[in-house]
């Protein structure tokens, strides 16, 4: 995420896919992630700057208790739209 935000800085076009476990960084509670203090200041830049979230559909939360209390733009996707994303990309980084 800090990467992304380092990114978008830069004024280049930057979308955010969170598949799987990844979709827990728009919990409310991220202290206990690897650099989890901070994590709530790069969503809150992201969402200053208009980046959406653009979250696997089959890993948002049941429940969703806890999660993206910030209201962050969510877009929800399958796996194909995920690959119409990545083949659309002139590059990527995946975590």
């Amino acid at each position: 995420m800090r990467i992304a935000l380092g990114v978008v800085a830069g004024e280049n076009d930057v979308t955010i896919v969170l598949t799987g476990p990844a979709v827990h960084l728009l919990d409310a509670d991220t202290d206990d992630l690897v650099d989890g203090d901070d994590i709530a200041k790069f969503r809150e830049n992201l969402k200053r700057l208009g980046v959406p979230f653009h979250v696997e559909k089959s890993a948002l939360p049941v429940d969703g208790e806890g999660w993206n209390e910030e209201k962050h733009r969510t877009i929800p996707v399958s796996p194909d739209d995920i690959a119409a994303l990545v083949g659309k990309a002139e590059r990527f980084i995946i975590f």
